[in-house]
């Protein structure tokens, strides 16, 4: 597997892999980047548009995962304050005054899901943050105590946050840890 960051030149592959639906319902990761009320009037489109934006505008939201040079996975990775709603959850509120950067997001091509594509791509944002300065990445995983289709699981499961070498700090809610890894 090999992992590269969103940029403008692999704007086609982010494409691919998100298929018409832009992952989940018309998201194109953008939950996190906006408020409630702009998620749902831009679903689709609107949030695609905004995402490409994003790229174009010279900022890496995140890192794609290749096997055999087609694109299998995707991890949102960023400083915290990239995300507007997790700055303002009262669940995911900041734990101390460290800088951190968050993972929000996964997505996992269908025919790659359950293969542990999900603690690669957490070890590459890992690496990818520190290279940039982080000390610190969170993680926001669920664990919902009921089977769910995969793509709702999107801000990942604990298992892959512990076999990617992340702690739980804290646990606001009893299906939401705050799991932290530190470089």
């Amino acid at each position: 597997m090999e992992f590269f960051p969103a940029t403008p030149d692999r704007w086609d592959d982010l494409v691919e892999l998100f298929g018409a639906k832009g992952a989940c319902g018309g998201c194109w990761c953008m939950h996190w980047r906006v408020p409630a009320a702009v998620f749902e009037r831009f679903k689709g489109e609107g949030h695609k548009a905004a995402l490409k934006a994003v790229i174009d505008g010279g900022e890496v939201p995140g890192l794609l995962a290749y096997v055999d040079g087609r694109p299998v996975g995707w991890v949102a990775v960023a400083p915290r304050a990239a995300y507007v709603r997790l700055e303002k959850s009262r669940t995911l509120k900041p734990l101390d005054d460290q800088p951190v950067w968050s993972v929000v997001c996964f997505f996992v091509a269908k025919a790659h899901r359950r293969q542990g594509v999900s603690v690669a791509l957490l070890k590459a944002a890992c690496r990818w943050a520190a290279e940039h300065g982080a000390t610190v990445v969170e993680g926001y995983p669920t664990e919902p105590g009921q089977d769910l289709p995969d793509p709702f699981v999107y801000t990942g499961i604990a298992s892959a946050f512990l076999a990617a070498g992340f702690q739980e700090a804290a646990r606001p809610a009893r299906t939401r840890a705050i799991m932290r890894w530190y470089a």
